[in-house]
């Protein structure tokens, strides 16, 4: 019997649908481009190439081929320009907004941009799907705003303060939607993202995610750095859950008009156990890697201790069914990393 992604990517194969996707240019909107093309659709992308790299979107062509590159149009420009989201929302079937500042230590040393372009961004892109006649709005949130709300496993339902400007913006893009959804109309799911990893995430820069950045670090000899004792806890979440999670909750059946849904695997590993993995694993290729020990220093402000997801409500609603667990997913990106990282 086939998986509710299965059935959706089967449906896809056999009608073309115009499909914008914000952020093209960097992690996970990349990866969402690439899936999309694969399956013969229409898509735009719009990126202002602050975070995102022109070599992410010359991968996926390399990747997908010419003749379905030549279905992928791309608007370089800003979501804090209504004008540029207009022009990429132009009779738009779906929406993808993946674009936003992340980073909670960027957000709390610069809350003003991270605002604007998180959360008036996020409004211009609610508007302009709504004018481009949009199916379904489907946007990245974060498992950041659950806050300071010690239970766990996370449910949708139950959210705490938010501990950071990044948290606050991207509580604020949930409330924007549900809105839009109220007064417009406009079918809004949002994706709380649990530390998502994989190919084409940047190891680069002080804001790196942990996993690219000491990839990075371990490769080239460089001190690895622990916030706190190591013990702090994620749930670790493959890029191809993500973008399985996107595509469902785009062709979701039924009339929902404002909804969010935890995206991951349902799991916990700590700071540590994730060292001793990339150890591991590099540790195979790179014989002085398996001889390196962290550096530990002050836990980070803004941080969590821990994280878990529930995946139930995705699970029931959306049919979600993470395909990959962090050691499956550290299996593929590893690989893109050894090629990458120099």
């Amino acid at each position: 019997m086939k998986t509710a992604y299965e059935a959706a990517v089967e449906e896809l194969k056999g009608e073309r649908r115009r499909w914008v996707v914000t952020g093209a240019a960097g992690f996970i909107g990349s990866n969402l481009a690439e899936t999309l093309l694969r399956l013969d659709q229409e898509v735009v992308g719009l990126d202002n190439f602050s975070l995102g790299k022109r070599q992410n979107l010359e991968e996926v062509r390399d990747l997908v081929g010419p003749e379905r590159w030549s279905r992928f149009s791309f608007v370089e420009g800003d979501v804090r320009d209504l004008a540029a989201c207009e022009r990429a929302c132009a009779k738009a079937d779906y929406v993808l907004h993946q674009a936003a500042l992340g980073s909670v230590p960027r957000s709390i040393e610069d809350p003003i941009r991270s605002h604007e372009s998180n959360v008036s961004g996020h409004l211009n892109m609610l508007v302009a799907a709504r004018d481009g006649g949009a199916k379904r709005f489907v946007y990245a949130s974060s498992s950041s705003v659950y806050g300071d709300s010690p239970v766990l496993p996370k449910q949708e339902d139950r959210i705490g303060r938010p501990l950071s400007p990044y948290a606050a913006t991207k509580l604020m893009d949930e409330i924007y939607a549900d809105v839009a959804a109220r007064v417009y109309g406009l079918a809004t799911i949002g994706l709380r993202y649990f530390n998502v990893f994989g190919p084409r995430q940047d190891p680069e820069g002080a804001y790196a995610a942990v996993i690219p950045k000491w990839v990075a670090s371990m490769i080239r000899k460089e001190p690895v750095y622990i916030n706190g004792s190591g013990e702090t806890s994620r749930d670790f979440c493959y890029v191809a859950n993500a973008v399985q999670a996107n595509l469902l909750a785009a062709r979701a059946k039924g009339d929902a008009k404002s909804e969010v849904f935890n995206v991951a695997v349902n799991a916990r590993t700590s700071l540590n156990q994730l060292f001793g993995m990339l150890r591991e694993g590099l540790g195979l290729h790179y014989p002085y890697v398996k001889s390196l020990e962290p550096v530990h220093r002050d836990f980070r402000p803004g941080d969590v201790m821990h994280s878990q997801a529930d995946i139930g409500k995705a699970q029931r609603l959306l049919g979600y069914e993470p395909t990959h667990s962090i050691e499956q997913g550290l299996d593929v990106a590893l690989d893109w990393y050894r090629e990458h990282v120099v």
